[in-house]
């Protein structure tokens, strides 16, 4: 089996790499891996460093959008994962062309690629912020798409390019989306990352308006889990939701990080509320529970776990906070929980 997986650099990108590699997913242990990514600021060489020496593993670095470089890798991949996406929504408040290349574009390039190339499957990654702010109850895949920040307004255009490939030229595409994802390696402006490694330098940690706004949150490995059953067992043309196992308020959500850090209230700065801000996500995942998936981390032992590492791996965020003054006085960034797949 021979698969190309995009974005591969990234945070949850470069989970799923070494997860498979290392043999994870039962029936693609012998895989061969070739990676694409642009190495973006979160796209990270050092994410992959784990399986850099394994033979069956090779990195291109390249941009989606080129065409060219897609006619040469794509044929002869039995499968094409796109994790590749730029995914900040401040950044994409702040200017959204690059969202818009990337998630539409680049996302284009990549079914084009996989239709010229009679590619088997294709599986796009995007996430719940397509839908906008649910007031209560929960999405299906069939809920009308009402993005909000120009980043999930990308993501949305991207799914429905993908899908549009799927209806009119038969392309097997399955989308999945996902919850607001944490873990290991996630780059430090995301709110868990942020918030642990400014605790663990003794900064305070920015909380967006009253903290009241709630989502649902998936460890790295059960979103990743979630992603391969759809590409083994996944229907084409179908879209997946990728559910986690807690619901909280970000106030809720600050406060288990202050614990697992050994800090308190003293540490959160609050902030004034992002533009648009989405009070509410909540996805009904039924559709990918009855193919099997059921989020495997409970928050707590995954939080635990994730503070841990990034207390032991200075190494790895350090220098990426110090480049961009990401939660560093004087930082013009605040952050929310916001997903990125």
């Amino acid at each position: 089996m021979r698969i190309l997986i995009t974005g591969g650099a990234g945070f949850i990108g470069s989970h799923y790499v070494r997860t498979l590699l290392s043999g994870g997913y039962p029936g693609w242990e012998r895989a061969e891996v070739t990676v694409l990514d642009a190495l973006t600021y979160a796209g990270n060489p050092a994410n992959l460093a784990p399986v850099r020496g394994n033979p069956r593993f090779r990195f291109v670095r390249g941009d989606i959008r080129d065409a060219d470089l897609l006619a040469r890798l794509v044929p002869g991949q039995d499968a094409v994962v796109n994790f590749a996406a730029e995914s900040h929504v401040d950044r994409s408040i702040a200017s959204a062309t690059d969202f818009v290349a990337t998630n539409v574009a680049g996302v284009q390039a990549i079914a084009q690629a996989c239709l010229d190339a009679g590619v088997a499957r294709l599986v796009q990654v995007s996430t719940d912020e397509v839908y906008g702010s649910a007031a209560d109850g929960s999405w299906t895949e069939s809920a009308p798409l009402e993005p909000n920040s120009p980043y999930a307004a990308s993501k949305a255009g991207g799914d429905l390019i993908a899908l549009s490939y799927a209806r009119t030229h038969g392309l097997d595409v399955r989308v999945t989306r996902g919850c607001n994802t944490y873990g290991p390696y996630q780059y430090p402006e995301k709110v868990i990352p942020l918030f642990v490694t400014n605790l663990l330098d003794g900064q305070q940690v920015p909380l967006y308006g009253d903290g009241g706004n709630v989502r649902t949150w998936v460890h790295v490995d059960d979103h990743c889990r979630g992603i391969q059953l759809v590409l083994d067992r996944g229907a084409a043309g179908q879209v997946y939701h990728v559910g986690g196992s807690a619901e909280l308020t970000n106030i809720e959500l600050t406060r288990a990080v202050l614990a697992e850090c050994g800090a308190d209230w003293d540490s959160v700065r609050p902030v004034a509320d992002r533009k648009g801000h989405d009070r509410r996500y909540s996805l009904d995942d039924s559709r990918l529970r009855a193919l099997g998936y059921a989020p495997a981390v409970p928050l707590g032992a995954g939080l635990s776990a994730t503070v841990a590492w990034y207390r032991e791996n200075r190494s790895w965020w350090e220098p990426l906070k110090r480049a961009s003054g990401t939660g560093l006085p004087g930082s013009h960034r605040p952050a929310t929980a916001s997903q990125a797949p």
